[in-house]
């Protein structure tokens, strides 16, 4: 069997024409078929779907006919019904009893949907039915003779509310087969209003819980005439008109007694009227509402007229004008009680019970909401986008749940716009932010070489409080990253493919709900597309442009990384580098450079990663090409966005420094060799043997500096902290992370290289040191071409000498060799100049080292101060430390405890 759930309306119907009538099926076919007839009318009711206006509807008719308990008992029963969940549409059955008691004499043309009104009122199970309650017997009706069919007109409706009581439902007479519905009518005049509304009331919702006594009437003190009465003889003015002028203050309109007044910014009642002092302060109290509502209305018109100036004020303005329009129809309400329908001839009711008192109670709520509205329009004055949303978020921590409500409602409105600028942007890379509203900001002047690092930034002051700053980095880079890859890289995969679309916030109801998980669908959808967007970015940087090969490549060239090219660059590069810099032609070294690639490593590289090229820096007087020659390295396209200007001069400032360093190592290594070479040539001239030992010695402390000082170059600076940014490129979740991965390296190489500011003068200890080494050099170079000039004279001097006696002459004359004695005392003469030359330049060069060892010390960078360590590891520079009573301290001071990574 079909539950009633599965039965048709027809069937429904039919079953409750049986019900009200008590007979079969087949003998209610008549009924049946009028209550069709009727239920299937179309006309629109004449009020507003208001419960609260009908139920004072009804109030107040019972009152005019002096029938003060059944409006009590009416008040009492409508209350209860309130708190049940049987019907769904109560104002349907309440506008049907009302339009069912209304006066005979008054044409109604709505008669014809009481029924269908009445229908809608109807639960859809019959099991969810009330009981009809039955009305105590001894309740005063007290109700004038009127008959229901002559206030229903002839539509033949009228018998569908009158039927008895008590116990079954009996048929109405006026549905009984060749009987008219007058007769019906007939039948049922003289029943009370009261009687006709209690049989749509539940089972449960005892009247007599709610009525002191039989005919007993409310204490509601003397009438409103007597009041008006006795205020004009006085000379006050009457509650009535007072309430008259506060309703016209709601509307924020001056009424005849309170105006607004401009000096006090309030509305004031007029002091000569002539007023007590308790409705005096009252009317103030119901006149601060106005206050509010004009206060409100002047900042929507405001917004309104600039709402294509600002879309969130727009919408801050519109959730003012809902709070304004609600209790505009709170107004509309309460005007309703001092007013009867215009149809009836009458503007007001002289007996009216709603007072200043009644007032104050019903716009209590209204006057939070609005002072809370009020309060929002000073604190958000001139604010805009995430700085107006936070502003109104601010407000939403309170206690009161009404409020956190009424702002949170209000922050939805508001962030609506916020949050469609958001989706647009990380879904879409579009930011159409005409009026500065969103927290990313573009520049339009930026061209796309620098669009990563200078067209989008974060707007700091839009950011919505209940955004984080992670949140709001993440949502500038996923934007970023899209706009990147369709300008820069002119990649055309459509954004959707990159990362899901997510569903937009079309309404302010879509807004609330995810401002409401912003730790968690808020999160997940930012988290998703930054994660999909720049892990897309990472892989076409790598894929389409060799990103990670282009940084190895600065690492090998830049860096002096390739050992073999660098060595055999420099074999290649001497007999130019040693002539003056400005004979050098750029063309000359180019062809140098080339064949340096060719015959090392680098030939196996790829072509698109091998972009070198030989850059001449400026030439200053003096300079040799050693100090003006460097290595460029060419990059375009995307990944100039890594490489930048500024990152390229910070690898031209370290290559020039490790070049300068190699050069020594270079230079260093020719004296040596130089050393070994002539050392067994020049053990026949005995006079030179201080002198080269004096070389030697100076030689070994040089090589021994360099060789600390590349070690630490190559091993603890340039080794370590490459590793550092190969791990970090490796782990980079974004394009930002390598960018700042990279800068980090390259400041820390130019700090520990000694190129930043804080290490001048450390750098310039360290460039007088290599000008010692070159000094040094020459000295020794000028000291082995005298010797060697000296000895291949006197080996001369001894073949001629040969020669002769082998001729059986004798072998010099003595002129020749008074001559010869004279050129050898002459060479032994500039030995002291040579060791005298050599003595100042290991003491001037000794000086340095000891305060540049200083420098070291009173460094701040660990690194450095164990520098100065590994310099004087074999106490090398015992003699220093007794010179200097600071570097003896300093010295150790470390000596005592060892780098842990030695």
């Amino acid at each position: 069997m079909a539950t009633l759930d599965q039965k048709s309306p027809n069937v429904l119907l039919q079953s409750l024409c049986c019900r009200i009538t008590g007979k079969s099926e087949a003998e209610v076919a008549h009924q049946f078929q009028y209550a069709v007839r009727v239920i299937g009318s179309n006309y629109a009711p004449t009020i507003e779907r208001d419960e609260f206006l009908v139920s004072e509807k009804i109030k107040k008719e019972l009152l005019k006919q002096r029938r003060e308990s059944d409006a009590a008992l009416f008040s009492e029963l409508h209350r209860k019904l309130q708190t049940q969940s049987v019907l769904k549409h109560r104002w349907s059955v309440l506008y049907l009893l009302l339009s069912l008691a209304e006066d005979p004499r008054k044409p109604s043309s709505r008669v014809g949907n009481y029924a269908a009104l009445f229908s809608q009122a109807l639960p859809r199970d019959a099991h969810s039915t009330p009981f009809y309650c039955t009305r105590p017997q001894s309740l005063a009706l007290g109700y004038g003779e009127r008959t229901l069919s002559a206030s229903l007109g002839t539509s033949g409706i009228s018998s569908l509310g009158v039927y008895t009581l008590n116990g079954p439902t009996p048929t109405p007479q006026s549905l009984l087969a060749g009987q008219p519905p007058q007769s019906a009518a007939a039948a049922a005049a003289g029943q009370p209003l009261g009687s006709r509304l209690a049989w749509t009331l539940p089972t449960n919702c005892s009247p007599s819980s709610a009525v002191a006594a039989p005919n007993a009437r409310l204490p509601l003190g003397p009438s409103a005439s007597t009041k008006a009465v006795r205020a004009r003889r006085e000379g006050e003015v009457s509650e009535a008109a007072l309430v008259r002028d506060i309703l016209y203050v709601f509307q924020g309109i001056d009424g005849k007694f309170i105006k607004m007044s401009a000096q006090d910014n309030c509305y004031k009642i007029d002091s000569k009227v002539v007023l007590c002092k308790s409705l005096r302060d009252t009317s103030s109290r119901l006149a601060e509402l106005g206050w509010f509502t004009t206060k409100s209305v002047h900042t929507t018109v405001y917004d309104s007229i600039s709402k294509r100036a600002h879309k969130t004020r727009w919408r801050f303005s519109k959730s003012q004008v809902t709070e304004l329009l609600r209790g505009e129809r709170l107004t509309v309400r309460v005007s309703a009680e001092l007013q009867v329908e215009d149809d009836q001839g009458m503007s007001m009711c002289p007996e009216s019970s709603l007072t200043l008192r009644r007032l104050l109670v019903w716009m209590y709520d209204p006057k939070v909401r609005l002072k809370t509205l009020a309060a929002l329009v000073d604190f958000c004055q001139g604010r805009k986008g995430g700085e107006l949303a936070s502003a109104v978020h601010s407000y939403g921590k309170t206690g009161d749940p009404q409020m956190r409500a009424l702002v949170q409602h209000i922050l939805s409105l508001v962030s609506h716009p916020i949050i469609n600028f958001l989706y647009r942007w990380i879904y879409d890379g579009e930011l159409e932010d005409t009026y500065h509203e969103f927290f990313v900001a573009s520049d339009p002047n930026v061209k796309a070489d620098r669009l990563w690092h200078d067209k989008y930034s974060l707007r700091k002051s839009m950011i919505p409080s209940f955004f984080t700053m992670d949140q709001a980095r993440k949502v500038l880079l996923i934007g970023k990253s899209i706009n990147f890859l369709h300008q820069v890289c002119h990649d055309r995969t459509p954004p959707g493919k990159i990362t899901p679309v997510s569903k937009s916030a079309d309404t302010p109801k879509d807004a609330a709900e995810l401002l409401s998980d912003l730790e968690g669908a808020f999160q997940e959808k930012i988290d998703v597309a930054y994660f999909d967007t720049s892990k897309y970015l990472l892989d076409v940087l790598n894929r389409n442009y060799l990103l990670l090969e282009h940084l190895q490549a600065m690492r090998r060239y830049l860096l002096l990384g390739q050992g073999d090219f660098i060595r055999h660059l420099m074999d290649l590069l001497k007999p130019e580098l040693v002539r003056p810099a400005t004979t050098l032609y750029h063309h000359n070294l180019t062809g140098i450079l080339e064949t340096a690639v060719r015959a090392t490593n680098a030939q196996f590289d790829n072509a698109e990663i091998l972009k070198l090229d030989v850059r001449l820096l400026e030439v200053s007087p003096g300079d040799t090409g050693w100090d003006v020659f460097s290595l460029d390295y060419h990059v375009d396209g995307p990944i100039a966005t890594v490489f930048t200007r500024e990152c390229m001069s910070h690898y031209l400032r370290v290559f020039n420094f490790l070049w300068r360093a190699k050069r020594m190592e270079y230079t260093l290594t020719d004296i040596w060799k130089g050393q070994m070479c002539n050392a067994k040539l020049l053990k026949t001239m005995p006079e030179l043997s201080g002198v080269l030992h004096q070389c030697h010695v100076l030689a070994a402390e040089m090589v021994h500096f360099i060789h600390q000082m590349q070690y630490y170059i190559t091993f603890e600076v340039l080794e370590c902290s490459w590793d550092e940014l190969w791990n970090k490129v490796q782990r980079a979740q974004d394009l930002d992370h390598i960018i700042a991965a990279h800068d980090v390296f390259l400041d820390t190489i130019i700090s520990r290289c000694l190129l930043d500011n804080n290490s001048r003068s450390l750098l310039n200890q360290l460039r007088a040191i290599f000008d010692q080494i070159i000094e040094f050099q020459s000295v020794q170079d000028s000291l082995y071409r005298s010797a060697l000039e000296e000895l291949s004279l006197r080996l001369q001097y001894e073949k001629r000498k040969q020669q002769r006696e082998e001729e059986g002459q004798w072998g010099v004359t003595a002129e020749q060799e008074a001559e010869e004695k004279k050129r050898i005392q002459e060479f032994q003469d500039t030995i002291p100049k040579m060791r005298s030359q050599l003595r100042i330049l290991a003491h001037l060069y000794q000086s340095i080292v000891q305060h540049f060892l200083v420098l070291l010390m009173t460094s701040s960078d660990e690194s450095l101060r164990f520098l100065s360590f590994r310099l004087d590891f074999t106490e090398h520079y015992s003699t220093l430390r007794a010179r200097e009573p600071r570097l003896r301290a300093s010295l150790g001071a470390t000596r005592g405890r060892r780098p842990s990574n030695i």
